[in-house]
């Protein structure tokens, strides 16, 4: 049964792309490779186990993971947004959430975060001239 495998692989040069080619040119079942050194990204398909291709892939001491998936599954279910909540300044903190949550900050109500900055005026060109 053909596979797609997608790693993450610490790659920073040409030399480091050549070293993941070789180990993926002579691993069984392979069948085509791509090698984005830009994206630092793999992408392996054949008759591949991924603990396998991984496990290839680490011998050339890269650091490497599998490609993070974008939509993983929560244990809680769908996410619900969560919103920002006004407190008073001196509770300014982080708010626990829920599980499997984003935590966020709590928007602190304050006069001084509204108002603006004042400019600095820069110093004169005089100040750096000798006095005789």
């Amino acid at each position: 049964m053909s596979q797609t495998v997608v790693l993450k692989v610490g790659m920073s040069c040409g030399g480091c792309a050549g070293a993941v080619k070789r180990v993926l040119s002579n691993m069984e079942g392979v069948e085509t490779f791509d090698i984005d050194l830009e994206q630092k990204k793999v992408t392996v398909k054949g008759n591949i186990e991924p603990d396998a291709v991984f496990q290839t892939v680490s011998k050339t001491g890269k650091k490497t993971e599998f490609w993070p998936t974008e939509a993983s599954p929560c244990c809680c279910g769908p996410k619900k947004p969560v919103e920002p909540v006004d407190a008073p300044a001196s509770e300014a903190e982080h708010v626990a959430a829920p599980s499997c949550e984003v935590i966020k900050p709590v928007a602190a109500a304050s006069a001084e975060a509204e108002k603006p900055v004042e400019p600095v005026a820069a110093p004169s060109t005089e100040a750096g001239k000798q006095v005789e």
